[in-house]
């Protein structure tokens, strides 16, 4: 009872209940990948893979609106950033409708390209691209203005229709084809504008910034849109390659084994959320940063390595329990793959930290490595085994040096 008192007595704080938030988000679309695995099976899971990954690919590209958009709604106030917001809705939507237009036309060569059964699976998830746009500048606003009860929103409400959408089609109707997820997923990018702000979007009659004001955002993201697709690289072109250069079967297991591995980046998204406004609201302040750029990388640091630990010892239980019997043969490269993966996290803090203070060489460096990593696989892939050994070499490089560059630039600054 006096625990409870306790518990009643202390008050949640956005951060945490935007902390919690993203936990209940991950774990939901964990959920629904591990459903889709077990339902659809490896060969046919590898085509629902390739559509989880084209969504990856395009949340990397629309966060750099986002980013964006929660820097300068941090720096810029009243008149400013109601013009600034309208200026980046406008070009958000352009960008969206040009997107999703080249994945319509594209819709043939992309299934040749990605050995799908379908191409109606890219006609449908390019009418949703402009949608995802528009989603990730409101969630900007939410980011920079730290509204965490509005951005916990707009992610639930995205991660559960697509959940529950997806998966009634499956069970409700007995539709297994990726066409059906591609529908979930167009969807949930309409329930994830909730809660919206119209009053920010307008197309005409917007005010020009001040010319300097202007520069620093054209600058920003440049540079952001650099650094997330490195990101898409890292992240996205190890199962695009493997679906490639492997048959199906394989690359469905290899997508069981990327998504049990990549627990760990997905729990450091949450914290890459809090860093950059933190980050920049301390620089205005003119107080120090390193220290929260410490804090963030201990935590990543602690759980990768819990989460390696674990995949070493239990490799055939996790999967077992997550995937089922029919991916056992991914086991011994689940550790493997997860300390790629962890590599990349701790890396990941380093770059978005230098970021958040307009500090770039940090984000060249991973847009080096992401090549690298790429080149890698390219040349090197006679097995899966030899395509997760080339991911952990390139991400322990890319780590050496970004602490390399922290540890050198904090001397000078001395």
């Amino acid at each position: 009872m006096q625990v409870l008192s306790m518990l009643k007595s202390r008050k949640i704080s956005p951060e945490q209940l935007f902390m919690l938030s993203v936990l209940a988000v991950n774990g939901g679309n964990y959920l629904y990948n591990l459903i889709l695995g077990r339902v659809l099976g490896p060969a046919q899971f590898a085509d629902a893979a390739v559509l989880i990954t084209f969504l990856l690919v395009l949340s990397f590209v629309a966060m750099t609106f986002q980013l964006v958009t929660a820097k300068f709604s941090v720096i810029f106030e009243n008149e400013t950033f109601a013009n600034f917001v309208a200026k980046i809705y406008k070009h958000a939507t352009i960008v969206g409708l040009g997107f999703g237009a080249l994945i319509i036309i594209f819709a043939k060569q992309l299934q040749i390209v990605f050995n799908t059964s379908s191409s109606s699976m890219f006609t449908i998830f390019g009418i949703g691209v402009p949608l995802y746009f528009l989603m990730s500048v409101n969630r900007g606003v939410f980011q920079g203005k730290k509204e965490f009860k509005f951005l916990s929103i707009t992610y639930q409400a995205e991660m559960l229709s697509r959940l529950v959408i997806t998966l009634g089609l499956i069970f409700l109707f007995n539709m297994q084809s990726s066409v059906v997820i591609a529908i979930g997923i167009l969807i949930s990018f309409g329930f994830g504008l909730i809660p919206f702000k119209f009053k920010n979007l307008k197309f005409k009659n917007i005010l020009a910034i001040d010319a300097t004001q202007s520069k620093q955002v054209r600058s920003f993201f440049i540079i952001t849109a650099f650094y997330e697709l490195t990101q898409i690289i890292i992240n996205n072109s190890d199962i695009l390659l493997v679906k490639h250069y492997f048959d199906s079967y394989d690359a469905g297991l290899y997508a069981s084994l990327a998504l049990i591995g990549r627990i760990v980046y997905f729990i450091a998204w949450m914290f890459v959320m809090l860093l950059l406004p933190t980050v920049v609201q301390l620089k205005k302040e003119g107080k120090a940063t390193a220290p929260i750029l410490f804090k963030y990388v201990g935590y990543i640091a602690g759980i990768a390595t819990v989460i390696v630990i674990g995949c070493a010892l239990f490799p055939k239980t996790a999967i077992t329990i997550l995937f089922g019997d029919s991916y056992l043969a991914m086991a011994p490269l689940l550790w493997k793959y997860a300390l790629a993966t962890g590599l990349f996290a701790i890396s990941n803090i380093f770059a978005y930290y230098y970021l958040s203070l307009d500090r770039y060489i940090p984000v060249v460096i991973s847009g080096v490595f992401g090549m690298l990593q790429m080149g890698l696989v390219i040349f090197f892939h006679d097995s899966l085994e030899q395509v997760v050994h080339m991911q952990i070499i390139a991400m322990s490089l890319l780590l050496v040096i970004q602490i390399s560059f922290f540890v050198f630039d904090s001397k000078l600054k001395q």
